[in-house]
């Protein structure tokens, strides 16, 4: 973790009751259950810089519902024998289900969750900071019948470290590629969402070719936390339960774009700025960033 945050030396922000925003995660409740429900960077890039934030500041686990995939079939074989790098174990993430929900949000546990899924990890060219949701709000009625505190959040800095050579749209050119794609999806139907109106926002697993670059930063924003303890109305009012949807989903995509903004004005964006800034200073010294 030490190496990997030196790297991407994340910079998180957080929204207070008052709607200032701050360094660091005060504005973040300290006790559960809570929902963190964001954008969902290339590769999942973010996750290790999430977990190692909470852990360090908040000294507690985040809870990742991940994709049932990656606990099936393949994956799952593929996970045991590259054990060193089993991340969902580590990062302590479950197989997304009502049921693991319900179980996590008994516990008053922080569970990560991105709507987006593996449609936005594995995005094509072009579609950086794109969300891509699915008209299913049952999140917002889980966090109502359980009164969690739901906080949108955005991240911004995929673009700064890798660049898409070979996208889905590139690899089903190649028939070899398409071949084996098409095989080794056919393994998880029923598992992955096909049902999106256009194929857009339909998810295809896959993996993306990628060049690094010379890397930059991530920048985290937690927004103003949403509390549905009372929200009673959504559990049964499906119109209701959709505004509130759509208001965390604006709230991610407006978090998305004030971090792209402001990023412009990190004079420690770069790497090597951040390197100097190391050399002349005790190693535990953070980074500074933007005013926010």
């Amino acid at each position: 973790f030490k190496l990997f945050n030196q790297l991407l030396s994340p910079v998180m922000l957080s929204t207070l009751k008052n709607g200032n925003i701050v360094r660091g995660l005060a504005g973040v409740p300290d006790k559960g259950p809570v929902l963190f429900v964001g954008y969902h960077q290339l590769l999942a890039m973010e996750v290790p810089a999430l977990v190692e934030g909470f852990l360090r500041e908040k000294k507690t686990i985040l809870r990742a519902a991940a994709h049932q995939v990656f606990f099936v079939g393949n994956y799952e074989i593929l996970r045991q024998e590259l054990s060193l790098f089993d991340w969902f174990s580590a990062f302590g993430a479950v197989p997304v289900s009502p049921i693991n929900t319900y179980k996590m949000f008994e516990r008053n546990e922080f569970v990560l969750l991105y709507p987006g899924g593996v449609r936005e990890a594995l995005h094509r060219k072009g579609e950086a900071y794109k969300l891509f949701w699915p008209d299913q709000p049952e999140f917002v009625r889980m966090a109502a019948r359980f009164g969690v505190t739901v906080v949108p959040f955005g991240c911004v800095g995929e673009d700064d470290f890798v660049e898409i050579v070979l996208d889905y749209n590139d690899q089903k050119n190649i028939p070899y590629l398409k071949d084996a794609i098409k095989s080794f999806n056919e393994d998880f139907k029923g598992l992955i969402r096909d049902t999106v109106k256009g194929d857009d926002g339909n998810q295809v697993l896959h993996l993306p070719a990628v060049l690094p670059k010379v890397p930059g930063r991530l920048y985290f924003l937690f927004g103003k936390p949403i509390e549905m303890k009372g929200m009673d109305n959504v559990l049964t009012d499906r119109k209701k339960a959709n505004e509130v949807y759509l208001q965390i989903e604006s709230e991610v995509e407006n978090v998305v774009s004030y971090l792209k903004r402001k990023r412009k004005e990190d004079p420690y964006r770069s790497i090597t700025r951040r390197a100097l800034y190391h050399a002349t200073q005790d190693p535990s010294t953070q980074v500074p960033t933007f005013e926010p």
